[in-house]
């Protein structure tokens, strides 16, 4: 065989080599959590049952890591704001920190109370119905993962814990108010998230880049912007990263935060200041003045996900251990989560997403819309302040939601911008001669400096000159809707939008039918 030949072979097995590394180290960590928890059992004692949730709850663990990490640096690594490698370190590290420092010392065992816990079997059943909702809330996440579609890791465990308590117990369980909640969230998270995302967009482009002196703007705005940014943070991390062990009120949360974002504010300026002589007068000049606001709000969104949500994922875990370990096996609406099983969820989060986390990120950060440093910020906000507003409304919404929601809706804004900005040039065609070309292009060069209020007038001004002229491109009905599909599909893709919205939609109840499945088929192989 000649040389060039093992050459391409080589080259043709690379993505499977990889894989099977992949494969390897996860396996690896649940040999691991098998062995430690083998040699730690209950009282001393080896216990299998035990053996087994551990396991299901390190393989959940590393599916949280692979799909869920990816809305808080996804919009920072498709900017360009930071490197994927970077994303993996801040994300594995404060991730991790946000578990084992401000994960709490209890969780509820039955999530947002979707299923009425004096009508659950009480004993080994109960052991059965949350190893049952374990594994399948971890097997949803897995397959979400391997078609790249980020979902809610908190709505695919309130599926599987539905699903398992119908199964033992009926359907007279549930309580589908909380289950209606939940599937209205569908909507409310990703339209919040969409819409304040837009509007944060709006105000930069009206305020920054649709002015002649971008530089200018930017001094004045940027500062704020961040500091903007710093106070909805410290509001969002003292009320959801913090609040095992700080409890503070909303009202205290925002007086504390606007605190944060002055002092902020009087810091960042004169930096702003100084790196923005240094920069372009342009758009890409702007966009940098972003990069270090955004690493430093991944690093924040990653405590506060690993503080609050992962102690929520390791709960069925954590309620099964509490069971083991009480003489009657009686279960606890509060179940205390013992250190070895946070660190459990820290360390498999950071090997999941090390490991197949790129995959998501790459979904949320470049394949829904092209995405920027300003646009990242926008996004970055949405997650903040969606998640504030609606923990006050007490409306259950989803961060992953959101964070996509923010994605899709940055996107749309630009669509409606491009097709505004492309009828305003059809308009101006309209109005000039036909192959006056030149005059087309010097309008056209003054309108892109002008200022939005001016742009207006000058439209005005333009339509009363003359209202009967021929357009000179000659561009029937059909040619321009063709070419309006085209750039909108370059601006947003539809087959994203579709794909994710149906991986939302089938979360809960494919969740819950195969924790009902799982939930059977353990009790019959249980029982004598």
């Amino acid at each position: 065989m000649e040389l060039k030949h093992i050459s391409k072979i080589e080259e043709a097995t690379k993505p499977s080599s990889g894989e099977l590394f992949r494969f390897g180290m996860g396996m690896l960590f649940i040999i691991g959590v098998m062995l430690f928890a083998s040699a730690r059992g209950i009282d001393g004692h080896f216990n299998a049952m035990l053996v087994a949730a551990a396991v299901v709850g390190g393989y959940m663990a590393l599916n949280i890591g692979a799909n869920d990490v990816a809305n808080n640096v996804g919009p920072a690594v498709g900017s360009k704001a930071m490197t994927l490698g970077l994303a993996l370190v801040i994300a594995a590290v404060f991730e991790a920190a946000g578990a084992l420092i401000a994960g709490g010392e209890v969780v509820g065992t039955i999530r947002k109370g979707i299923i009425d816990a004096s009508m659950l079997p009480r004993g080994e059943t109960f052991i059965w119905l949350m190893l049952a909702a374990l594994l399948a809330g971890a097997i949803w996440l897995n397959i979400a993962t391997a078609v790249g579609a980020p979902v809610s890791t908190t709505h695919s465990i309130v599926g599987a814990v539905l699903g398992a308590g119908i199964a033992a117990s009926g359907f007279g369980v549930a309580n589908w108010g909380k289950v209606g909640q939940i599937a209205a969230s569908w909507v409310i998270s990703p339209v919040m998230g969409g819409l304040i995302a837009a509007g944060f967009l709006y105000l930069i482009k009206h305020r920054i880049t649709y002015t002649s002196d971008m530089r200018k703007a930017a001094l004045k705005w940027v500062p704020l912007l961040i500091a903007i940014m710093a106070w909805t943070s410290a509001t969002y991390l003292m009320l959801k990263g913090l609040k095992a062990i700080w409890k503070v009120g909303f009202g205290e949360a925002v007086v504390y935060g606007l605190i944060v974002s002055v002092l902020i504010y009087l810091i960042v300026k004169p930096l702003i200041a100084r790196q923005a002589n240094k920069l372009p007068n342009d758009k890409n000049g702007v966009k940098q003045l972003f990069t270090v606001p955004l690493i430093f709000a991944a690093a924040l969104l990653s405590f506060a996900h690993g503080s609050n949500d992962v102690a929520n994922a390791v709960g069925p875990l954590a309620a099964i251990v509490d069971a083991l370990g009480s003489l009657d096996g009686e279960f606890h609406a509060k179940a205390t989560i013992p250190v070895w099983v946070m660190m459990i969820g820290a360390i498999g989060i950071s090997f999941g997403l090390a490991l197949y986390g790129p995959k998501v990120i790459k979904t949320v950060g470049s394949e829904i819309t092209e995405l920027d440093q300003t646009r990242a910020y926008c996004i970055a906000m949405a997650a903040t302040i969606t998640v504030i507003i609606a923990s006050q409304l007490g409306l259950p919404v989803s961060s992953t939601h959101i964070a996509v929601g923010g994605v899709f809706g940055v996107g749309f804004l630009r669509e409606w911008i491009k097709r505004k900005y492309a009828r305003i040039e059809d308009e101006i065609k309209a109005h000039h001669p036909e192959g006056d070309q030149q005059a087309i292009d010097a309008f056209m060069e003054r309108f892109n400096k002008a200022p939005v209020a001016e742009k207006g007038t000058m439209l005005n001004e333009l339509k009363a000159q003359a209202k009967a002229q021929l357009d000179p491109a000659h561009f029937s009905k059909q040619e321009r809707k063709a070419l309006k599909q085209v750039y909108r599909y370059e601006l947003v893709k539809r087959s994203q939008l579709m794909r994710i919205a149906a991986a939302w939609v089938i979360t809960v109840p494919a969740s819950a039918l195969m924790a009902a499945l799982l939930f059977y088929m353990i009790r019959g192989m249980m029982l004598p």
